[in-house]
């Protein structure tokens, strides 16, 4: 099933952006974990909407009812379930886009696919809304892993053509992932920084959108975790985080840019160091053969600038194939990077929890 996840950990995400409330099964948990509510309710905040003038004006407090799987905090070994009711929708400004698709949002293959039955307020079942309980299942992962010694911190890459420094592939850590996180907006570099907010700003002020980046790296990951073939780190990772909307690429390590390169320029030489092997380089980004190296894992995920915009667009009745304008109403993100940074820490969360606690 499509709103379904994992192997060890299951994860089920259910809920319509418009919809009483989202939510999400957690099965699989060992029991006897305890889970700080203070740091999964500060992790949902990075992703939480109407904090601030670059996101949707929509407000949400996102705040999550636990109905099962935990006896005072604590997993009791049941499925955990947890739900966010939804307090802000307005549905009605949905209302003339059941028969006028928006221009690349679902709503057009929707419409064919569930035969004109698909929930269209918000974006349905396909609505960035569904990130909310990813991140919570992504959340408590995140406090698993890091009793474990397995930190994961993710910023923001790239809006427009304005581009943060990257993190360091060998020396990356949990101070960076700290320091990142002082912030109110996730970048290493302020200068360029603000030179990403002012590309928002521009797109918004034109009433258009601007899409972007995001890197994030996984540390502390011990050798020989994966499977090669169709179930290797980078398979499962994409996947978790292609269920993010908007996600339209990902590379990992040297990536893109190391297909550039010659072999000789991006094979990783094998040093000792310490007692321990490890890479003098870190282009393969901690993945070989689908397996940890034990050097950091480090990936890049593009996202398409948000389609909801307010120039007008071309679009077809769908009922009587004549072409109509479409001005979209409703209140969406002039650019989606920034409060996705959490969604794609969250999703690598859930995939290496998956691995590790199986």
């Amino acid at each position: 099933m499509s709103c379904n996840f994992g192997n060890n950990i299951k994860i089920s995400i259910f809920g319509q952006s418009h919809s009483e409330a989202i939510g999400v099964v957690i099965d699989g948990l060992p029991a006897g974990f305890k889970i700080d509510t203070e740091k999964t309710a500060a992790f949902m905040a990075r992703r939480a909407p109407g904090q601030n003038d670059l996101s949707t004006p929509r407000k949400e407090a996102d705040e999550v009812k636990i109905l099962s799987g935990v006896v005072d905090n604590v997993t009791c070994g049941a499925p955990l379930c947890a739900v966010i009711f939804n307090t802000n929708t307005r549905s009605g400004d949905y209302d003339k886009l059941k028969l006028v698709p928006r221009p690349s949002h679902s709503d057009f293959a929707a419409w064919v696919k569930h035969e004109g039955f698909n929930d269209i307020r918000g974006g349905g079942n396909f609505s960035g809304r569904l990130t909310a309980p990813l991140c919570f299942a992504g959340a408590v992962c995140m406090q698993m892993l890091e009793e474990k010694g397995i930190k994961i911190g993710a910023h923001i890459a790239s809006i427009g053509k304005v581009k943060d420094e990257k993190f360091d592939p060998i020396n990356v850590n949990a101070d960076d992932f700290d320091k990142i996180l002082s912030k109110p907006f996730p970048v290493i570099n302020d200068k360029q920084g603000e030179l990403m907010r002012k590309e928002i700003y521009d797109a918004k002020a034109l009433g258009d959108s601007v899409g972007g980046t995001i890197e994030c790296a996984i540390t502390g990951m011990p050798v020989g975790i994966g499977d090669p073939i169709f179930d290797g780190i980078e398979n499962r990772i994409s996947m978790a985080v292609f269920g993010i909307p908007a996600v339209k690429g990902i590379e990992f390590g040297s990536g893109f840019e190391g297909s550039t390169l010659r072999g000789s320029e991006n094979n990783d030489d094998f040093i000792c160091e310490n007692g321990n092997i490890r890479t003098a380089t870190n282009n393969h980004g901690g993945i070989l053969g689908g397996i940890s190296s034990g050097m950091p894992i480090v990936f890049r995920a593009a996202m398409k600038p948000t389609p909801s915009i307010g120039m007008k667009q071309n679009s077809i009745n769908v009922e009587s194939l004549e072409k109509e304008e479409l001005v979209i109403g409703g209140r969406h993100d002039p650019c989606i990077v920034p409060r996705a940074v959490p969604c794609i820490e969250a999703a690598a969360a859930i995939v290496i929890a998956d691995y590790i606690l199986k």
